[in-house]
C-alpha cells in the first residue's frame, strides 16, 4: 500500500453488497433489488465504499465482480436457504426461499473463498456461511431447539433482544470485546452442525450459535445479529464493519 499524504484518509476499498429481491409490487410488474440503507450507511462510517451487486448465474460475471471488490458483505433477509444445499429435505416450519439470490450469494462467496477475500455474513448471510462451508441449519428453531428463546423480536430492531457471550480469542472478540455482548435478534433458523474448520465465536444463553468464523482462511465471519441496525443505538456494534473494512483494505491488491 502506497503511504497516505499526511492527514489524508486511507483509500476506501470497494465493498460488493448482496442485494434482496422482490418480485414485483402492486404498483409495477417489474422486479426490484432492495438494500436496508443501514447496510450502506455501516460500510460507509467504517471506511468502505459500497456497491450494490445485481444477481447473475454467469461465473465470468461473478469473477469480473470480484475482480472489483476488495470485501463481500451477504446481507440478511426473509427468507430461507434451501435444505437440499446442507443435504436435507423440508420440514416442517421453513419458509420461503429465493433460489436465484441463494445461487448467486454462493457463487460469489466460494469465488471470494479462492481468493481468500474477506467476506462478512450477516444474519442469513452467517447461515450461508456456514452452509457453503459444509454445516447445517436447524430450519425452524421453535420447532427443533428444546427450550430455545425468542429470536425474532417484535420490538424496534435498532435495540437490543438479548445476550451473547463472545469468546475470548476469535476475530469476533477482536471486533467488539470478549464477553457478553447484547444484540438483537430476527431469525426463525439458525447454525446447526457447524462446518469443517468452522469456530463458534458467540452463544446465546440458550445455545443458540451466534457468531461463526473460518480459520481456512484470512476472514470470514457471520453474525446472526443486526449490528449496522445498532449503529446508533449501541455504537460498539460498529466494531464488526470496521474490522471487515480493514482486513478488506489489507487485501486489496
Amino acid at each position: 500500500m502506497k503511504p497516505h499524504g499526511h492527514g489524508q484518509a486511507p483509500r476506501r476499498p470497494n465493498i460488493g453488497i448482496t442485494p434482496d429481491f422482490s418480485a414485483s409490487r402492486p404498483d409495477s410488474p417489474f422486479p426490484y433489488y432492495e438494500l436496508k440503507v443501514p447496510y450502506a450507511d455501516a460500510v460507509l462510517r467504517a471506511g468502505g465504499l459500497p456497491f450494490v451487486l445485481p444477481y447473475s448465474d454467469d461465473l465470468a460475471c461473478v469473477d469480473a465482480y470480484l475482480d472489483r471488490i476488495s470485501g463481500l458483505l451477504v446481507t440478511g433477509g426473509a427468507f430461507d436457504i434451501p435444505p437440499e444445499a446442507y443435504g436435507e429435505t423440508a420440514r416442517e416450519g421453513m419458509g420461503p426461499l429465493k433460489l436465484s439470490r441463494t445461487t448467486f450469494e454462493t457463487a460469489l462467496m466460494r469465488g471470494a473463498f479462492k481468493r481468500n477475500m474477506p467476506v462478512l455474513g450477516i444474519c442469513g448471510g452467517m447461515q450461508l456461511l456456514n452452509v457453503v462451508l459444509g454445516g447445517t441449519l436447524h430450519q425452524d428453531i421453535g420447532r427443533e431447539v428444546k427450550g430455545a428463546h425468542e429470536h425474532e423480536q417484535k420490538h424496534d430492531r435498532t435495540h437490543p433482544q438479548h445476550p451473547v457471550d463472545v469468546k475470548d480469542g476469535t476475530l469476533l472478540a477482536e471486533a467488539l470485546g470478549k464477553g457478553q455482548l447484547m444484540v438483537n435478534s430476527t431469525h426463525h433458523q439458525a447454525a446447526q452442525r457447524i462446518g469443517a474448520q468452522v469456530v463458534v465465536s458467540a452463544v446465546s444463553p440458550d445455545g443458540i450459535v451466534e457468531a461463526i468464523e473460518s480459520t481456512q482462511y484470512g476472514f470470514a465471519l457471520g453474525v446472526q445479529w443486526h449490528p449496522e441496525l445498532m449503529l446508533n443505538t449501541v455504537p460498539i456494534h460498529v466494531g464488526v464493519y470496521r474490522l471487515f473494512i480493514q482486513k478488506a483494505r489489507e487485501h486489496r491488491r
